[in-house]
């Protein structure tokens, strides 16, 4: 896609967990495209600051704040920033963690754990983000879903619950606020070939993988930030209430 086809100039958006791997990629194709940048990321306050001296170097319009969704008081001191931007046009809810047991071994703490920051926070930050976006009528929102919402494999039952319930978040939304021209959609990404997948994913693991992959590879991150990148831009003007699963056809096999 040229990258002048696609241009948020005077847009701000907001994206969390936007400091690695899925939501890094996104961070940087809305960036490219023009946008003023909130990012949060979980990362200690030191490295926060390290990369807003680094994003200030480079001349980017991009500030990032820390944000743990799993520790008591993280809302209410994101909201109190965001309340210091006059407009936000663009929501990404991307932040999200995992944790693979078989069902009967899911502890109440790691269930707790997988709803605060999969589920709760996207939830409460659309509560927040519907209430601004109504009063301009205009906003884009999108939840970062997971294949795992429409499919499954042993012990992903926490983690399937969570991405599942973004689903209905992310239609029931899109129904309440269509007619305020505020557009909310899902993307599910399949297997993605992130630097945390390098790391931990053994690559004999990654080959087997791929072998159940129609397209024989894992999806890069950029090809999944390139959707976020049309559904949130001036593109879209009608699609919304969409669960977009991003898997190589993986899903249909």
């Amino acid at each position: 896609m040229p990258a002048n086809i696609i241009d948020l100039k005077g847009k701000t958006a907001f994206i969390t967990g936007g400091t690695m791997g899925i939501g890094a990629a996104i961070v940087e194709e809305l960036r490219h495209a023009g946008a003023a940048l909130i990012i949060t990321g979980a990362e200690n306050q030191d490295t926060i600051d390290k990369m807003n001296d680094e994003a200030g170097k480079k001349g980017y319009n991009m500030h990032y704040i820390r944000a743990d969704f799993s520790q008591d008081g993280a809302f209410e001191n994101l909201f109190s920033v965001l309340d210091s931007y006059p407009r936000i046009d663009i929501c990404v809810n991307n932040a999200g963690t995992n944790r693979n047991n078989p069902v009967e071994e899911v502890t109440a703490a790691d269930f707790d754990f997988l709803l605060e920051i999969n589920l709760k926070a996207p939830f409460r930050i659309t509560q927040y983000m519907s209430r601004r976006m109504k009063k301009v009528s205009c906003g884009r929102i999108v939840n970062i879903a997971s294949i795992w919402s429409v499919n499954t494999r042993p012990g992903r039952s926490a983690y399937a619950v969570t991405k599942s319930a973004i689903i209905g978040l992310t239609k029931t939304a899109a129904v309440e606020l269509a007619s305020y021209n505020v557009l909310v959609n899902a993307v599910s990404p399949g297997f993605t070939m992130t630097e945390l997948t390098k790391k931990t994913v053994p690559e004999k693991e990654i080959r087997e993988l791929q072998e159940l992959i129609p397209a024989k590879r894992f999806a890069e991150p950029h090809e999944i930030a390139k959707t976020v990148l049309f559904l949130v831009s001036d593109l879209n003007t009608y699609i919304t209430a969409q669960n977009i699963i991003i898997d190589g056809g993986f899903t249909n096999v």
